[in-house]
């Protein structure tokens, strides 16, 4: 059996790590570097660095910071964040990311998917989905949640996979920051239609919540960000605690 994965997420304004709710009301968060290491030192099994504001700027991803944190950390480190071609994801590589996160350049241009898995290989591309319920329909969402598209959500990740991504990020705007759990019928739904892996991203805010998201969404990993900044939930306890539950995890020693 694969095991599950538990992923912090650095979300990046400014140079900080902030965290909001519903993708607004940001807060200081800490240092991602300090962040990031103490993470890997706990038995994170990844780590996603998203600058959120670097499309809204029309910028480019923060490279000097993205090189710092992958000098802190020794577990597989995704960027995402202003990514529009090909040469973006050799800066970010040659920085010391193992992975890539797009979402509106993908939107924009779904053929760079296609472009970049042939490039870089499908395991090092992840599309991140940000999707919201609106009028009956779970609609993708770009530019850091806010910009609604045509696509729904669902048609949407059968393309991304379609097209070469070798991970689906699917985050529900509706409960991030909410610590209500994770939007678990949607989750199910693109982890059925997926035969990609799908990280569950939004609305963490317990440990039954990771269960539930690892069983009753099929997800295969689970991201959080507020509950391991603000040290509310301790990802080797979480962990311990998952296991007790049946669902495989990898511990560190």
């Amino acid at each position: 059996m694969l095991t599950k994965r538990i992923i912090p997420c650095l979300d990046i304004k400014d140079g900080r790590t902030v965290k909001g709710t519903n993708f607004i009301n940001l807060r200081d968060a800490g240092d991602p570097v300090e962040l990031g290491a103490i993470y890997a030192r706990q038995g994170a099994d990844e780590l996603v660095f998203l600058d959120i504001t670097a499309t809204v700027d029309e910028r480019k991803t923060l490279i000097d910071l993205v090189r710092n944190v992958a000098h802190a950390v020794n577990i597989p480190f995704t960027v995402g964040g202003g990514i529009s071609s090909k040469a973006d994801v050799s800066a970010l590589l040659n920085a010391g990311a193992d992975k890539v996160s797009i979402n509106s350049s993908a939107v924009r241009n779904p053929d760079l998917i296609n472009e970049l898995a042939l490039e870089f290989g499908s395991q090092c591309v992840v599309v991140a989905i940000d999707t919201r319920y609106v009028d009956g329909e779970h609609i993708v969402h770009t530019h850091g949640g806010r910009k609604p598209t045509e696509l729904r959500t669902l048609a949407w990740a059968k393309e991304v996979e379609n097209r070469g991504a070798g991970e689906i990020l699917l985050t529900s705007m509706d409960t991030d920051g909410t610590k209500a759990g994770f939007a678990l019928e949607l989750t199910a739904q693109v982890s059925g239609a997926a035969n990609i892996p799908v990280i569950a991203s939004g609305g963490a805010g317990s440990m039954d919540h990771f269960v539930d998201v690892f069983t009753t969404g099929k997800a295969d990993a689970g991201l959080a960000a507020s509950i391991f900044h603000f040290k509310e939930i301790d990802i080797p306890a979480l962990k311990g605690y998952l296991q007790t539950k049946g669902i495989e995890m990898r511990m560190t020693l």
